[in-house]
């Protein structure tokens, strides 16, 4: 299911942008969730526990601006879209440093914010929604794969580290790390880069030659012998869905 924040501080353009935007969705038959915001800050609280594919952002707002908005926003994700709406064009230039996808100015032409919808929506992998069940100690979890930001395996136990700050860790299983973690691989995002370690690269905050820093503080080493291979996978990836900055 496609999730949609969109975030303006004045009450009536923030009704105006949920309504085109539904309008749109019921129009194309696109199954969504959309969750407006009145407050930058109240969106940050929640980009803590929930994923937004794409986010509508008014860049004139009180204490948080939308530009500062949207860098945290990309510093989070590197593929989620973004969309600024704003009455003053002159922040064009400065919006580019979050690579949204498109900058309009108020008041929005519903044919343009639709057009841009449309071109959002199909950079929007939801191949995320596929799901990886966990066998625990006392039941059987079945989570998102868009949620797990890394695996860790150790003694023949596999933890699960998950968006939501939460561990899940598997009982003690038969089979290798890898024959255990490769219905995993199904979805791109995700690279082991190490032994013990696969990590979901969506989440990655920062790389460097021996480890990977993900979102939440994270740190995930890389194996010596396959830097090359798993720099190259990484900058692939940022290529494809342009997180590169």
């Amino acid at each position: 299911m496609l999730c949609i924040a969109i975030c303006d501080d004045i009450s009536q353009e923030l009704e105006d942008l949920v309504l085109l935007t539904n309008q749109y969705l019921t129009a194309n038959g696109l199954d969504a969730v959309v969750q407006k915001f009145s407050h930058p800050d109240a969106l940050l609280k929640a980009i803590e526990k929930e994923h937004f594919h794409l986010y509508i952002l008014d860049i004139v707002m009180p204490l948080v601006n939308g530009l500062e908005l949207g860098k945290e926003i990309r510093r989070l994700d590197h593929v989620a879209q973004i969309i600024y709406v704003t009455t003053e064009p002159q922040f064009a230039l400065q919006a580019y440093a979050a690579s949204p996808i498109n900058y309009l100015v108020k008041p929005i032409e519903k044919q343009q914010l639709f057009d841009t919808l449309t071109l959002a929506v199909s950079k929007v992998d939801l191949a995320e929604e596929q799901t990886f069940t966990i066998k625990t100690t006392d039941s059987l979890r079945i989570i998102k794969l868009s949620e797990i930001v890394c695996c860790e395996y150790h003694n023949h136990v596999v933890s699960f580290s998950l968006t939501n700050g939460k561990e899940v860790c598997s009982r003690t299983i038969r089979e290798n790390f890898s024959q255990y973690s490769a219905p995993i691989f199904k979805d791109r995002r995700f690279l082991r880069c190490h032994a013990s370690f696969v990590v979901n690269m969506r989440w990655v905050e920062r790389f460097s030659k021996d480890c990977f820093t993900l979102c939440g503080g994270k740190i995930v080493p890389i194996a010596a012998k396959q830097y090359h291979a798993v720099r190259d996978t990484f900058m692939d990836y940022l290529m494809t869905k342009g997180g590169l900055r």
